[in-house]
């Protein structure tokens, strides 16, 4: 796949807007591994080869292990997140896949358990931002950086 176009060196000021509130999300207090969880979990729901391969990296050098990234795809069978991360992977999910409707109660609940009123909205703002990084690269196919050579 050819990448299309660069959508940020063609509408720089739209990207210095996404970049803000990625800052903001950034320094707003959510855990750094936890963020990094979040934005892989939905890179994958959204099919963002640039993205995942983005936080798959950064997850690593924030001392993520391999053997977590691996099985973000099945978080629900596997016993080693926490109660805390298991209630954003699923707020994660509701938010990013909103076509079968509102956010289950049962996940807002589960949510509000583990995270205060502030905490939840800079996780649903974290989900929204990488929800628009995802689709901003899925739309324009932004070429993955990765460390494996190009095949042809």
């Amino acid at each position: 796949m050819e990448q299309r176009m660069n959508p940020y060196k063609n509408a720089p000021d739209a990207y210095r807007a996404m970049q803000g509130l990625q800052s903001y999300v950034s320094e707003c207090g959510l855990e750094p591994s936890l963020q990094e969880l979040v934005k892989i979990r939905a890179s994958q729901l959204n099919g963002c080869a640039f993205c995942l391969a983005m936080h798959v990296r950064d997850a690593r050098k924030k001392g993520e292990s391999d053997e977590r990234m691996h099985l973000l795809n099945a978080w629900r069978e596997a016993p080693i997140y926490t109660a805390r991360e298991r209630a954003a992977l699923a707020w994660t999910e509701a938010v990013t896949k909103l076509e079968h409707g509102h956010v289950p109660d049962e996940v807002y609940a589960a949510a509000r358990r583990e995270f205060s009123e502030k905490e939840l909205v800079d996780l649903t703002l974290c989900v929204i931002v990488i929800n628009g990084w995802n689709r901003i690269s899925v739309a324009f196919q932004v070429t993955p950086q990765t460390d494996s050579p190009k095949v042809v």
